[in-house]
């Protein structure tokens, strides 16, 4: 029984998935530094050192000119190093490119994402199903733009082709259409030239393409190893592309709070405009730090030790999750999570909540896969989720916690039999 008194004037808020199975965890005496607990729900990767890659950044210096605001857009300089970095990395030799006017700098992804959400006009916004747990309160915070589901089919395997992204513009009267990519949680990564095609089409149709990036790196095609619609885009400040992403996942740095906007110089302002009253901007002696991290050379160390560790760990979770039962309608493309199906286990934990609660009680923490379908208002009632038989598994955190979970969760299926 909740014994908290309610206040006049304010509603409760829903806690997105990874809170709300850590609160569970809590209660049950877990914490960060507790011994024994194995969390594969966590929504952020190992930040320990990882062999190949750059030397953490363990001290931040402050300046003098730092103790002041930050400009609510970001430091220049560090606008001018993300603009570069999209430029070497997916626009050499193009004639339009972008500059550090085409960037704005925020507090973390989802305050990148709810300052453009701030400056959409009133239009029918797509999302899809399932996606990212905070696009929920997120979509329908802004009451401005009506957001308009689009179902993903487990069948076909989350895929979503030209004609299927023409057909729901159109058929739905969309003006924008925000996206994970690569998706939390199913792991599918929209890349080559479907990816491409989505930017032709979203240019042809004049519909704003809003991509969340943050696991860009962890693109597990053995012939790509970062994806951005930036490699697509055209004309930087014509075409109706706005990407996402910033130092949490990429970088694997979620405590700097450091993510960008890139996209036409309009859109830019209009961000950086509602960032004014939004959040007032970010830490200035963090986004300074940040600017050697994104440049080049550390980015490309970075993402190379990222996919020498992950795919270790991703192909050794699918493969044990598969032994003892759960079923993939689509191995993970990219992201660091198993988006599981439970039909195939014991009666008594096909239902993700099942699993959630017995899993806890083994000390092993995973995200119901409820919590994806984003319901923006919770518009959509007298229906179940679809996804009550799915949960998400992270392989985030390192190997020997992994083993361990999986020995758990192996034992909890052999007891269930």
């Amino acid at each position: 029984m909740n014994d908290i008194a309610e206040v006049a004037a304010f509603r409760p808020v829903p806690r997105t998935g990874v809170i709300y199975v850590t609160v569970e965890a809590q209660k049950r005496g877990f914490s960060p530094d507790a011994p024994g607990w194995c969390n594969l729900g966590q929504g952020q990767p190992d930040t320990g050192p990882l062999p190949g890659a750059p030397e953490r950044v363990t001290n931040i210096p402050v300046h003098t000119g730092d103790l002041d605001y930050a400009p609510v857009a970001g430091v220049w300089e560090l606008r001018e190093a993300v603009a570069g970095r999209y430029d070497k990395l997916f626009r050499r030799g193009m004639k339009s490119q972008y500059s550090a006017e085409n960037v704005c700098i925020a507090g973390g992804g989802r305050v990148a994402v709810m300052r453009a959400c701030a400056a959409i006009a009133p239009i029918h916004l797509g999302h899809f199903l399932p996606d990212y747990t905070a696009y929920e309160e997120l979509l329908d915070v802004f009451r401005r733009f009506l957001p308009i589901p689009i179902l993903l089919d487990p069948k076909q395997g989350y895929e979503f082709s030209r004609q299927q992204l023409e057909e729901e513009i159109l058929g739905r009267g969309l003006s924008a259409i925000l996206a994970s990519n690569p998706c939390n949680p199913t792991g599918k990564a929209v890349q080559g030239d479907t990816l491409a095609s989505w930017v032709e089409t979203a240019r042809d149709l004049n519909c704003a393409l809003l991509l969340d990036e943050f696991y860009s790196h962890y693109a597990w095609a053995e012939n790509r190893s970062i994806v951005s619609a930036a490699e697509f885009v055209e004309d930087v400040d014509k075409d109706p592309i706005v990407v996402f992403d910033g130092l949490t996942k990429n970088w694997r740095y979620p405590g700097f709070r450091v993510s960008w906007i890139v996209g036409p110089k309009r859109v830019v302002e209009s961000a950086a405009s509602a960032g004014s009253f939004l959040d007032g901007g970010g830490v200035a002696p963090i986004q300074r730090a940040a600017i050697d991290l994104v440049q080049e050379e550390p980015t490309l160390a970075e993402t190379r030790a990222i996919h020498d560790e992950f795919r270790k760990k991703r192909d050794f979770l699918v493969g044990a999750l598969k032994a003892i039962g759960v079923r993939f309608d689509l191995e993970p493309e990219g992201t660091f999570y198993a988006w599981g199906d439970l039909s195939g286990l014991p009666p008594s934990l096909r239902d993700s909540d099942d699993f959630f609660k017995a899993a806890l009680e083994r000390q092993v923490i995973c995200v119901p896969g409820h919590f994806f379908d984003v319901n923006p208002g919770k518009r959509r009632t007298g229906r179940p989720s679809r996804f009550l038989q799915h949960m998400r598994f992270s392989f985030g955190p390192p190997m020997p916690i992994l083993e361990e979970a999986v020995d758990r969760l192996r034992a909890l299926v052999a007891d269930a039999q």
